[in-house]
This record gives structure tokens, C-alpha cells and sequence, in this order.
């Protein structure tokens, strides 16, 4: 960081001291998640617009996926409050430390859930009626650990929604190639995120929480894999839909390292290289993504 942005950081924290807890609320200083839910969501915006979108839908899944991810950490702070003050990478978070009070985290998440309305109130009736189910999605899915082992496939479900959502937006319409890419994305997010809750595995075992990290137990890595194969093949059909070009398939090749160096990453379980591996399925979002865009940039 830049000494203007040191002084312009600690003359932000000089007059709003609980800004920088509001942003660990929303995880902004975090955006793993964001990008995770951003580049499938871009990926299927590309697909629907063949090529770019326009500034409007652009800026519309952007900014709404900025705003869901954020209103969606509260959603689930909020809801895993008695929990996270147990678990070791938790217990700082704002509201288990007291940085911030649930009922001014509630009105947080209910105004960027109104502004994120807006933003889907600009697009057509069909998208916005798909937006209600995101929002039951992404309330539903904090509690589901409590219930089944398969959170992560409840997640899934929330991280992909914005697939079908950029199709309507387009041509007020899912075409078939969008369950494809919500099947192959929802295979990825219980794959990834099963990763992430191999980190917790053993917080979550005391604690009575259910995870696929726990349903699988040593057969961890070898199901990861599975779901990563699965997911790679199910995205091999897509050109069966849609005319795609050599990049596309660049960016599976690209996706296929980065899983082969997750899988030395995670092969130890180690709580801190599992969270490397996790943050790494960035870069595979991006890849896939990056083969889109320029395959429909040269035609």
C-alpha cells in the first residue's frame, strides 16, 4: 500500500471508526467471494449477449453481485453468531466480538438488499421474478448445516442462480445451455467449497455442524476430484449449444492445472494450504471466463 493510501486509510478510520467493521461485515476487504460468484455469472452473460453485454447489464451483475455476496455475509453472520464465537477463524468477526450490533447489521443487509432491487428492477419481470427466489436461496442456505450434510450443495444453488438470471436479463428466456452451466457451476461450488470447510472440519465436528468436508470424511480429496471432473465434462458439452472456439477450450486447460495444483495443495488436509487451495478456484472462474470473452472478441 501506497503512503497516500495509508494516510487516506487512517484518515477514514480517524473519522469513521466502525466503517472498517461494517466492511469485515460485508467482507469487502475479503472478495474471494465475489469473484467466485461474479465470473460463472460474467461467464453466462457473455454466452447469453454473444460477447459483451453493454454497460447496463455489465454494471447491473456487477454491482449486484458486490451487493448480494455482501448482504448475503450478514445474512449469515447473523445466523451462525453462537457458532462462530467457537470456531478459531471466526472469532473475530464483528458481530461475535461485539464490533458490531445485529440490529444495525440487520438494517445494513436490508438496505443493500433494497439498492440491489433497484439494480434488477432496470432489467425485465422475468428477471426480477428469479431474484426472489435468489433472496429465499440465500436466506435458507446459512441454516441448512444445522440440517444436512450438504450445505455446500444449498450454496451451490445460491452461486449459480445468477446463470439462468443473466439469460432472462438478455433475452427474457433461459436457454438450455444455462442449465448446463448451472449443473457444471454447482458441481464447482460443493467441490470448492468443500475445500473451505475442510478448514473448519474439526471446529464444525465439536460443534454438532454438518459439511460435506464431514460427509465425506477420508474419502475428501477423492470426491473433490470427482466433483472437478464432473464439472470439467459437464462444461465439454456446452459447444454442443453454442458455436465456441479454440479458447474456450485454453480456458478449461488453464482450469485443469489449477485444479491438479489444488489437489497437491490440499493432499496433507493442512487447515492453511485447504484455504489456499480454496482461494485458488479464483483463478479458475477467471480462466473459463477469459476464454469466453476472447473467443467472441476474434469472431
Amino acid at each position: 500500500m501506497t503512503p497516500g493510501l495509508h494516510q487516506l486509510k487512517r484518515t477514514i478510520d480517524a473519522h469513521f471508526p466502525q466503517l472498517k467493521y461494517f466492511v469485515s461485515l460485508t467482507r469487502l476487504d475479503r472478495p474471494i467471494g465475489i469473484y467466485l460468484l461474479l465470473w460463472p455469472t460474467l461467464t453466462a452473460l457473455w454466452i447469453a449477449s454473444e460477447g459483451w453485454p453493454g454497460w447496463h447489464l455489465f454494471l447491473v451483475f456487477v454491482l449486484g453481485t458486490v451487493l448480494t455476496r455482501s448482504a448475503g455475509c450478514i445474512i449469515n453472520d447473523l445466523a451462525d453468531m453462537k457458532f462462530d464465537g467457537k470456531v478459531k477463524r471466526t472469532l473475530e468477526r464483528p458481530l461475535v466480538s461485539g464490533k458490531v450490533d445485529p440490529l444495525a447489521a440487520l438494517f445494513v443487509a436490508g438496505g443493500i438488499a433494497f439498492v440491489s432491487l433497484l439494480l434488477v428492477l432496470t432489467t425485465n419481470s422475468y428477471t426480477v421474478y428469479m431474484s426472489v427466489f435468489a433472496v429465499i436461496i440465500a436466506v435458507i442456505y446459512p441454516f441448512m448445516k444445522r440440517f444436512t450434510h450438504l450445505p455446500q450443495a444449498f450454496l451451490g444453488i445460491a452461486f449459480s442462480w445468477g446463470i439462468p438470471m443473466a439469460f432472462t436479463a438478455v433475452n427474457n428466456e433461459i436457454a438450455n445451455v444455462a442449465w448446463l452451466l448451472l449443473i457444471a457451476n454447482l458441481l464447482w461450488v460443493v467441490a470448492y467449497d468443500t475445500q473451505y470447510a475442510m478448514v473448519d472440519r474439526d471446529d464444525d465436528i465439536s460443534l454438532g455442524i454438518k459439511s460435506t468436508a464431514i460427509l465425506f470424511a477420508d474419502l475428501d480429496r477423492s470426491m473433490i476430484a470427482i466433483l472437478q471432473i464432473s464439472f470439467l465434462l459437464t462444461l465439454l458439452l456446452i459447444p454442443r449449444s453454442v458455436d465456441l472456439s479454440v479458447y474456450y477450450y485454453f480456458g478449461l486447460c488453464g482450469a485443469t492445472g489449477l485444479f491438479i495444483y489444488q489437489h497437491y495443495l490440499i493432499w496433507n488436509r493442512s487447515r492453511e494450504l485447504c484455504f489456499e487451495a480454496f482461494l485458488n478456484n479464483h483463478w479458475v472462474g477467471l480462466s473459463i471466463f477469459l476464454g469466453i470473452v476472447v473467443h467472441y472478441a476474434t469472431i
